[in-house]
């Protein structure tokens, strides 16, 4: 006998529709599972083997092939084991019932128990472009689905309960829409707990505000790593829709948090300096998010930066310039989006204490310029803001003086980043630094001081073309802050005090 059901397969962070076709016909007992399948998905048979038989059903004598069409494209992962199972039953005569409206999703364990996969509002998205009414996904994944409107949703926690509900003897009830909220706790990470660093806090505002990329420069124990994990509590709430896409990539990649099925915070992501290429990037045979994408829409923090390897950096330049990240494999090209925030911090030199204004640095001048040439010309151009971060002295440390906190500095960012949406609104650009060359000169409208001093300051300082539009970027961005509707010298002045720095290390 013959039977058919509809399926979901993913492919990157875009899922599409399948179908899973089960023919049990007499002759030799075997069972062949056909349709480009990885590993995985061969491994199936063996936990659909063990699960019917262990549920109480007869698994079928005989030949039994499975066909998961389109036949020309990779299937991957453990979510076709629920539907290959189902489609064998129906193929058997075991099961009656109507799945025409139906998807169902989920990995078998030997026991018949279902156990949770990668991608459901992926899924789950399709499923409702495709005029699907109902979707089953294991019980732990429910939340997740439960996100998209227009569908019915129900939590399946084993076999049987999945077959009493098609059957029509135990209905399952449909999983409440999922209810976003935003986190409001950030922990006990707050920027009031900063003392001093008025100019690095102003640059990380300047940054949250606009989306720039930053880097922060100082010796051990100035606080770089400090202020730069107190960042996600200033960035701006996110969009509807910057949730969903953040959400679909992490879910994907498998480190969605079950307890909160919806990304409402911007993500962290901070690799340790070992990482390879392929993890910041993405990988796999068919490539996973790397951690460039896994921060999608958030921060992406790399500590002692010179210390990573030079092809990790290399690999940050395409997807800070474009935005999204192609990867190339025999399984086919895959594009992740990768709109981040970099924040990046090193030392001056391998001691840490290069130019420090008490302690003597005990590095030689070639071990300085050594150290400091590991960040290559282009990647130090793709930086927006470059701060120096000096040491607190001890009147600031033991000052008594309430820091600003960082709802204070957020409220001001947001009013900032609506200015900016509303502005850009239809044009696909999110924030300033996401402003494209021809762009600028439509919505970076100086006055005449303004530009003859970015005149002045170009020619000083020997900028290159992308210097340029960053520094428009950055001034665009002080403006809004200033509640300005046109860039004037102080917002420029600003600017490029910000990234100047680079001329008194990297210049030296």
């Amino acid at each position: 006998m013959f039977s058919r059901i509809k399926g979901i397969g993913i492919f990157g962070i875009d899922s599409y529709l399948i179908e899973i076709e089960a023919d049990v016909s007499n002759g030799l007992p075997a069972f062949d599972i056909v349709g480009l399948p990885d590993t995985a998905v061969k491994e199936s048979r063996d936990r659909v083997r063990s699960a019917i038989k262990n549920c109480g059903y007869k698994f079928p004598v005989g030949r039994i092939t499975v066909n998961l069409a389109p036949a020309d494209r990779k299937k991957e992962g453990a979510i076709y084991d629920l539907p290959v199972l189902i489609a064998i039953l129906k193929a058997s005569g075991q099961l009656k019932a109507e799945t025409e409206d139906s998807i169902i999703i989920g990995e078998v364990a030997l026991d018949g128990k279902i156990r949770s996969v990668n991608g459901v509002l992926a899924i789950a998205i399709t499923a409702r472009q495709n005029g699907i009414k109902n979707l089953f996904v294991p019980l732990l994944n429910a939340g997740e689905a439960a996100v998209v409107d227009g569908i019915n949703v129900y939590g399946v926690d084993n076999l049987n309960q999945l077959i009493a509900h098609l059957k029509g003897e135990k209905l399952i009830e449909a999983v409440a829409k999922t209810e976003i909220k935003e986190l409001k706790s950030f922990d006990v990470l707050d920027f009031s707990d900063v003392k001093g660093q008025i100019a690095a806090k102003k640059a990380l505002e300047v940054a949250a505000a606009g989306g720039h990329n930053i880097l922060l420069i100082g010796p051990p124990g100035a606080g770089k790593s400090m202020l730069a994990k107190r960042l996600p509590t200033i960035l701006p709430q996110m969009t509807f829709e910057e949730s969903i896409e953040t959400t679909k990539i992490h879910s994907v990649a498998g480190v969605l948090d079950k307890e909160r099925p919806f990304v409402t915070q911007r993500p962290f992501r901070a690799p340790h300096h070992t990482v390879s290429s392929a993890g910041i990037s993405g990988g796999g045979t068919i490539p996973k998010p790397g951690e460039i994408s896994l921060a999608h829409n958030g921060v992406l923090f790399l500590d002692e930066l010179p210390e990573f390897k030079r092809d990790v950096m290399e690999a940050l330049r395409q997807p800070l310039e474009d935005g999204r990240v192609t990867i190339s494999r025999v399984a086919g090209s895959l594009t992740y989006p990768s709109s981040i925030m970099l924040v990046a911090a090193m030392n001056p030199c391998p001691c840490g204490f290069f130019g420090h204004p008490t302690k003597e640095c005990s590095c030689s001048q070639n071990a300085v310029h050594k150290y400091l040439n590991r960040i290559s010309g282009p990647m130090l151009d793709r930086l927006d803001l470059h701060v120096e971060v000096p040491p607190v002295d001890y009147n600031s440390l033991s000052s008594d003086i309430k820091e600003e906190s960082s709802e204070e500095i957020r409220n001001r960012v947001n009013r900032a980043r609506k200015i900016q949406q509303e502005r850009y609104k239809g044009t696909g650009v999110t924030c300033n630094a996401r402003l494209t060359p021809s762009m600028l000169k439509k919505y970076c409208v100086m006055t005449e001081d303004a530009s003859k001093y970015l005149q002045l300051s170009f020619d000083r300082l020997g900028m290159s073309a992308r210097a340029y539009d960053r520094i428009l970027k950055v001034s665009r961005t002080v403006a809004d802050l200033d509640g300005s509707d046109i860039i004037e010298k102080s917002h420029i002045f600003t600017a490029i005090s910000f990234r100047s720095l680079d001329r008194k290390y990297w210049g030296a």
